[in-house]
Parts: structure tokens; C-alpha cells; sequence
């Protein structure tokens, strides 16, 4: 008996029958992600200018195997080729009968076709050590857990001190919000772009914010805190699997004094219950940062990640550690800018940030 061998090819992302097929096929894997969809890698790739591209592995006429990728270009960073660009997961999604190596070198050759002198897969299956690639380990972690029965259950989950800081927050003069409209999208987009400059990063585009929210439709929306009518705290977050992942969030000066955070969060959890999710996906943070920490204190346990990159031969690896010298410098200098600069450049800058 011949044995059928697993043939890998670039999928026309034009066609709308092909991207219903992928979207199958992540919906059908346990490992499938938001990142892995289509509405994610197609939609940030139109909102920024940069191009995505779908490498599939199929065998016998069945898909096996994919790798989503979107080529972006920075004059900071250079152009790579990330799984998934502006995500946080992505990577190869195997199934029974797939070879991902053969994907790794078809990736490596899409890279040198582009002119990009990186690749980074952020989580799925990973290629070894060496022929170009390098394995990070444990530089990121992420933070998930289960839903509980009831809103009373959902605070006593989270550990004594926070629960304290949630309490004060339900008895403040806050008001809570959920939608997908225009107001919606405009009150969560001022306090992101002021949440985004005082943490020193320049501001995504809002067309690429509108542009998730218009490819996943109902599983995608913004919960927004606000404090005598005004928008303080605010947050997009995806569904997949019965999971809801807060994704693009943040809080302007106020919020901390508020707990608008503390609010926006708690809040988040059980609007999410009502939807019909069972857990919540807090996401990744950079070991041992502020966020990591933040994370922790609500319960969350950290997970730690790896992810791999590819360097052509005879390019210096990319460097994008906020935490670098260089980088950290750069931050400092975007908090002091006025917020209407930083929301005039920002999107300019942060659209190559990947």
C-alpha cells in the first residue's frame, strides 16, 4: 500500500472558501487559538498595511497542519515573520499525520522570498534548537483558570488582599458597560491610547482594534468602566472555546485610585459566565513583571511559555525585550511626550511593532 505524503502549500487568503476551511480546522483542534483564525492573522494584517499569509500542510486532500503568518515591517525592528503578528500565541497547529519540520523549512524559505531576516512562533509546535532556530524558554507565562458557579463564588476566588481591592471597587461610583458600537469603540479607544502612553508604547491604530471587532463579530466585545459618565477603564476581549481572553485593556490616570481595573476585571468575569464561558485566559505577562505580578495576586497561576525564532544566516537577531537598555530608554522618553503627540505618532510606529 503507497503511503500519501504530506504536501505543504501557501493558501489564497482571497478565497473566502479556503479561510472557512482553516477556521474548521482551528475550531476543531484542541490547541486552536483566536491567533490561529483568520478574522485575527488576515484582519491585523489589513488594519496596519502588513501581509498575511497561511501555510498549510495537507495529506490525502485533508488538512493536517497550519501555520498563520503575517509579514510586518518596522523601521525599529526590520521585517519578520510572526505566528500570529500582534498576538500573543499562534505557531504550527498539528493534527494526526502532520510533519511540521516540512513547515518550518517552507517557512524559513517564505522568509527568505520576503526579505524577512526573522520568524517567531509564539507557542504550537516548535522546531529544535539549532539549523537557524532558537528556542526562548520561560521569558513569558501565562495566567488561565476555571470560571466558578456563581458571582458570589467568582469573588471569594480571588485571594484575600485583591478580593479586598474588588469589595471597595463594587462599592465606588462606577458604572459598567458592554457593546460593540460606535460609542463603545470610541470610549475604549481614548482610555487605551492614554493607558498606552503612560506605560511608555506607542498606541495601536484604532482600524486595527475596529478591524478584530469587525472579523469576530460576537465573539468579540468591550466592557468599559466609567466614573461620573467618563470612561476610566475599558477592555476588548475575544471568545473562543468557551474561554474569554481580556485582551486589548487599560485605565487612564483615575483608574487606579478608582479600582476601575479591579472593576473592569471582576466585571469581566461575569459577563463571561453569562455568555456560556467556563474559564478565564488572563493572557501572558513577562516573567517577573508588573503585570505578572498583578495577574498572581488575583489567583491566576503562571504557565510558563516558549517560543522560537529564526535568524537568516548572516542577520543579528531581533531584539524587541522592552526590557533592553536601549528599548527601556525609549519608553522612558514616550511617557513624557504630550498625549495628543503620542496618539498622533503612535499608530505610525506601533503598527510595525508585530
Amino acid at each position: 500500500m503507497r503511503i500519501a505524503q504530506a504536501k505543504v502549500r501557501l493558501v489564497d487568503l482571497r478565497d473566502a472558501g479556503e479561510c472557512a476551511r482553516l477556521d474548521a480546522f482551528v475550531a476543531a483542534h484542541p490547541q486552536g487559538s483566536p491567533f490561529h483564525r483568520p478574522a485575527w492573522f488576515v484582519s491585523v494584517a489589513r488594519a496596519t498595511g502588513n501581509r498575511a499569509f497561511a501555510l498549510v500542510q495537507e495529506k490525502a486532500g485533508e488538512l493536517v497542519a497550519l501555520l498563520p503568518l503575517d509579514c510586518i515591517e518596522s523601521p525599529i525592528f526590520g521585517r519578520v515573520l510572526a505566528s500570529s503578528g500582534f498576538a500573543v500565541g499562534g505557531g504550527v497547529l498539528a493534527g494526526e499525520g502532520a510533519e511540521p519540520a516540512a513547515l518550518f523549512d517552507a517557512a524559513a524559505e517564505l522568509a527568505g522570498r520576503l526579505a524577512c531576516t526573522a520568524i517567531e512562533l509564539r507557542g504550537g509546535v516548535l522546531p529544535d534548537d539549532g539549523e537557524g532556530w532558537a528556542l526562548q524558554r520561560e521569558s513569558h507565562c501565562n495566567f488561565a483558570r476555571a470560571l466558578t458557579a456563581d458571582d458570589e463564588a467568582e469573588l471569594l476566588a480571588i485571594p484575600r488582599k485583591q478580593r479586598a481591592e474588588v469589595r471597595k471597587s463594587l462599592s465606588d461610583d462606577l458604572s459598567v458597560t458592554v457593546g460593540r458600537g460606535e460609542g463603545e469603540r470610541a470610549a475604549h479607544y481614548a482610555v487605551f491610547c492614554e493607558s498606552y502612553r503612560n506605560l511608555g508604547t506607542p498606541v495601536f491604530p484604532r482600524a486595527l482594534l475596529d478591524g478584530v471587532l469587525d472579523a469576530f463579530g460576537e465573539d468579540a466585545d468591550i466592557l468599559t468602566v466609567r466614573h461620573e459618565g467618563r470612561p476610566v477603564a475599558s477592555v476588548i476581549s475575544l471568545y473562543h472555546k468557551r474561554a474569554v481572553m481580556p485582551y486589548w485593556g487599560g485605565g487612564c490616570w483615575e483608574a487606579r485610585r478608582l479600582r476601575a481595573n479591579d472593576r473592569m476585571y471582576y466585571e469581566l468575569m461575569l459577563h463571561a459566565r453569562r455568555k456560556g464561558m467556563t474559564h478565564f485566559d488572563f493572557g501572558r505577562s513577562k516573567t517577573a513583571s508588573g503585570a505578572y505580578h498583578f495577574k498572581r495576586n488575583w489567583g491566576f497561576t503562571p504557565e510558563p511559555l516558549t517560543y522560537a525564532q529564526w535568524t537568516a544566516p548572516g542577520a543579528k537577531s531581533r531584539e524587541a525585550n522592552p526590557a533592553s537598555g536601549k528599548l527601556s530608554l525609549q519608553i522612558k522618553l514616550w511617557q513624557r511626550l504630550p498625549l495628543g503627540l503620542a496618539n498622533r505618532f503612535g499608530p505610525l510606529i506601533a503598527r510595525g511593532l508585530g
